[in-house]
Parts: structure tokens; C-alpha cells; sequence
């Protein structure tokens, strides 16, 4: 695990609390020894406000490797640490690390141009931007007096990366939820259908690198 990578913690509940959403917080490793990590502060990742915790907190700890392939170790916090840069520890994995596919990983608020088309030529082909998107779904804003039938469709994306690249997934999606958004705007959420490993792990590097960049934009006006 390279210095700047992104990590995902979520509070390991129990007893009364187990039932309750979990809440997810974004660090950066910005350092490490044999015994542990070095973590600065975590972002809640809804409220965008820094969280704090108690010596001994349990997390569950996701990231992305070099590869683009996702892990996950549980970890505890063993130290906080004072300095320049206000960091905490937490004990590195060792062996105790798996791979895993986790398709609702990280959802963000980002305009994405999507080209929309029937599965089963129920309406016209029509483009929008998302409200929303994730490794697992997205949610578009449907466009005013446009028709949209049935449960499935086929999205293109286009998907700018941060190194410049453009990438445009094509998957299949079934409609799930419907609402009505703030003045008056129609919101449609589609959950992806058999994604392809190579996609998915295009969508989710997406999702990651703008969580970064607010992430940045937050530092930057404090």
C-alpha cells in the first residue's frame, strides 16, 4: 500500500448499534511503518465535516491498489498523533486482507453525459447527465416531456478520468426507483446488470477520483 492511497473506513458497530447505517469516512495514507498506517484526519463522506475517534475504534477499511483492484482489512485505531499534520494510527492488515467485489462502493453527486435507450424499444433514445453514479448504479435526470417505459435500458457513459483519459462504458440497467427531485426535476436510479470486471473497475476508479478532488476542494477553502 503506496503513501496517497485512498482509504474508505467504516465503523465496526455492535450490540444496539449494529442495525444502524453505517457511516463512511475517506483518508489518505500520508505515512507507515512495519507496525502501522498513518492516516490524516477521515472525512464523513456525506457531511463532508471531519470525523473523530476514540483509541481503540474498529474499522472495516476499503481501498483501490495500482491495479484497480478492490481490498478490504479490518484495522484498529492505536494512536493519534500530534504534529504539523494531525495524523492517526492504525495497525496495518498483515495477512488478514482480502479481495473483494462490492458494486455499491462509493456514490457521488457528479453531472456525467449519458446517452439512454430502450432495451425493448419502448421510448426514443434520448441524452441527459447523471444526478448520481456508483460502481453498482446511477441516477439520471430525465429530460421535461420525455417518455420513458419499461424496467430496463441500455446507458452509454462518457466518463472523464483525471489523467486526461475518456472512457465510455456501455451497460445494461434496470430501473429501481423513480422521484421527483428539487423543483420539480424527475430522477430516475438504474442498478447495473452483469457489469464486465474491466467497467466496473473504470466506474469505481471514476467515483474514487472525484471523491478526491472535493476532498481537495474542501482543504482548499477552510
Amino acid at each position: 500500500m503506496k503513501i496517497g492511497t485512498v482509504l474508505q473506513l467504516e465503523v465496526v458497530q455492535s450490540g444496539k448499534n449494529r442495525n444502524r447505517e453505517a457511516k463512511k469516512y475517506r483518508c489518505k495514507v500520508i505515512d507507515k511503518n512495519e507496525q502501522n498506517l498513518y492516516i490524516d484526519l477521515p472525512v464523513d463522506t456525506k457531511s463532508k465535516k471531519t470525523a473523530f475517534f476514540a483509541k481503540g475504534t474498529i474499522f472495516d477499511v476499503t481501498f483501490i491498489d495500482s491495479d484497480e483492484i478492490i481490498y478490504q482489512f479490518r484495522s484498529k485505531l492505536v494512536a493519534k498523533v500530534k504534529g504539523k499534520i494531525p495524523a492517526l494510527a492504525i495497525q496495518l492488515p498483515g495477512n488478514n486482507i482480502r479481495r473483494i467485489q462490492r458494486r455499491n462502493y462509493a456514490r457521488v453527486e457528479t453531472a456525467v453525459d449519458v446517452a439512454v435507450h430502450s432495451d425493448q424499444n419502448l421510448f426514443s433514445p434520448f441524452t441527459t447527465v447523471t444526478n448520481d453514479i456508483s460502481g453498482g448504479g446511477l441516477s439520471i435526470i430525465v429530460p421535461k416531456n420525455q417518455i420513458l417505459k419499461g424496467e430496463l435500458a441500455e446507458i452509454w457513459m462518457v466518463l472523464a478520468m483525471a489523467n486526461g483519459q475518456f472512457v465510455y462504458p456501455n451497460v445494461r440497467a434496470k430501473l429501481v426507483h423513480e422521484k421527483r427531485g428539487n423543483s420539480g426535476i424527475y430522477i430516475v436510479s438504474f442498478q447495473f446488470l452483469a457489469l464486465d470486471v474491466k467497467t466496473e473497475q473504470w466506474i469505481i476508479r471514476f467515483c474514487f477520483e472525484k471523491q478526491r478532488e472535493a476532498r481537495k476542494k474542501q482543504i482548499f477553502h477552510r
